[in-house]
């Protein structure tokens, strides 16, 4: 019975097309650019997009190896998942929206891995089409803000979350409130914001510097974040 095992994972074991392998590898590379330029792009989270998006070249490259070396060996696919299930990933991820950037970096590398090229083409541009016209949408409904604002307050009882909404609101005409976090006395605040001028940017900022000295304030092009 043991023989007839053995012989049953050197039967399901095939070798891997050069041409479809290389072809495959070129597709997974194209696509994983696409996605981090996307995200780059398009992207809300707080990090840097640019950074966080160049790692979809090497999980998605990554993925469709192992996929593929999978699929040409049952024994190497159990050995695998025997390996895989003692790896623990303790790394929170704050935004959600990143969650879903990796997973469609996987899904591609999974799709391409299995050699289903077509499925993974359509729906890869599918997807890529709805964040487009919901990002479209969205500039529609004039959500125009051409600047992130990020707030690091050391002691929040010197300037409150309403303290600040109520000075940005006497220089921007748009304030959408992205993130808040607060730790002990400390407080984070993440805003998007519309300014038309950079004269308001610094009626803003002094004024906030004279209800507390220590604020950290951080100005970044919300396109290039």
């Amino acid at each position: 019975m043991i023989q007839s095992f053995n012989e049953y994972l050197v039967k399901s074991s095939a070798s891997i097309p050069t041409i479809n392998f290389i072809l495959n590898l070129a597709v997974a590379i194209l696509l994983s650019f696409i996605l981090s330029k996307v995200y780059a792009h398009y992207g809300k989270s707080l990090s840097n997009r640019r950074n966080f998006g160049e790692n979809f070249h090497i999980l998605t490259v990554t993925t469709m190896f192992i996929i593929t070396i999978i699929k040409t060996s049952l024994a190497l696919s159990l050995g695998l998942v025997g390996a895989l299930s003692i790896i623990r990933f303790r790394t929170a991820i704050k935004e959600p929206e990143e969650l879903t950037y990796l997973f469609i970096a996987i899904s591609i590398g999974l799709g391409i891995g299995a050699n289903q090229l077509l499925i993974t083409l359509i729906a890869f541009f599918v997807i890529m089409g709805v964040i487009v016209f919901k990002h479209k949408r969205s500039d529609k409904k004039h959500i125009n803000t051409n600047l992130q604002l990020i707030l690091h307050i050391k002691n929040k009882n010197n300037l409150p979350v309403e303290k600040v909404l109520e000075i940005f609101n006497l220089f921007f005409e748009y304030i959408f409130l992205q993130r808040l976090e607060e730790k002990d006395q400390e407080l984070e605040i993440s805003l998007l914001i519309e300014a038309k001028s950079f004269s308001n940017i610094n009626e803003a900022k002094k004024l906030l510097q004279e209800n507390d000295k220590n604020v950290h304030i951080t100005f970044m092009q919300n396109e290039y974040i």
